[in-house]
């Protein structure tokens, strides 16, 4: 077959023999077979420590950590005082787990996860650090099973977020000394004070914390996520400090937590990002 410019294409013909129609239904319901194991694995499962009453907490407060500077904060400045305990976690599986399996066990130290912690002198406030990586397809599950789990009357809902500087689009230079700084965005629900500055159009928000604040302003759920845009990749104490004023009026904060406590949340994070990259 020739075109209008002289070049001369293959002609391939659509007729196949009988064999060969039986080879492509047999491949073909082998990649189904293959599909729906994968989209079993993916599923996503909230896991609980202890027995929980009908499935669902009391919560006032939520607060979900995303990212390295986010979850390292929460564990520098908040889990560090003690006043916390683990009370359940969520288990899922990707192309970015390091294994084979969705894990049936609670996450050891330094694992990738997301766990749900409790604050013990106030039941009502959860935190949900998430450690790992949630691929796209996940995100809906994630959310749905999070939040079917805990009360969302009254809820509260606080998104801590990282992002890299480079992804920040503004008309001005955009110095290092400026660095960190934290944006918001805020769901129609949430009339309450906020901690930061918009975040101004047409910057957007991807990921778990995007999932979290679209469910809960589809759900009508008081939530204002706080964005961290920072030039570093591990988290840092400079950076962690940009969340202290989102979190203040909930959380009774460390002021100064020890060197030890941060050089352990960097290891933790070099090993998180070896398994998830």
């Amino acid at each position: 077959m020739a075109t209008f410019f002289g070049e001369v294409l293959s002609v391939y013909s659509r007729a196949v023999e009988e064999d060969e129609y039986d080879d492509m239904t047999h491949e073909n319901e082998e990649d189904e077979q293959i599909r729906r194991e994968i989209e079993e694995k993916r599923c996503v499962e909230v896991h609980w420590l202890s027995q929980t009453e009908g499935g669902c907490v009391s919560c006032s407060d939520l607060i979900i950590a995303v990212g390295p500077n986010a979850t390292g904060f929460i564990s520098a400045y908040v889990l560090s005082s003690g006043g916390w305990t683990a009370v359940g976690w969520v288990s899922l599986w990707n192309e970015q787990s390091h294994g084979s399996e969705r894990p049936d066990t609670a996450p050891g130290p330094g694992e990738p996860s997301c766990i749900l912690y409790q604050q013990k002198h106030t039941p009502s406030v959860l935190i949900c650090q998430c450690c790992c990586y949630v691929a796209e397809d996940q995100l809906f599950q994630w959310t749905e099973k999070v939040f079917s789990c805990v009360q969302t009357r009254d809820l509260t809902v606080t998104v801590l977020s990282d992002c890299s500087a480079t992804e920040y689009k503004t008309p001005d230079y955009l110095s290092g000394s400026s660095l960190p700084f934290l944006r918001s965005l805020k769901t129609s629900k949430h009339t309450g004070p906020v901690s930061s500055p918009a975040l101004e159009q047409p910057n957007i928000s991807t990921g778990l914390a995007a999932a979290v604040l679209s469910h809960c302003q589809v759900e009508r759920i008081a939530a204002v996520l706080y964005q961290c845009y920072s030039d570093v990749h591990l988290p840092d104490s400079l950076s962690m400090q940009t969340y202290r004023a989102a979190v203040s009026g909930v959380l009774k904060l460390d002021q100064n937590p020890s060197p030890d406590v941060l050089q352990k949340i960097t290891r933790v994070s070099e090993l998180q990002s070896n398994l998830y990259t």
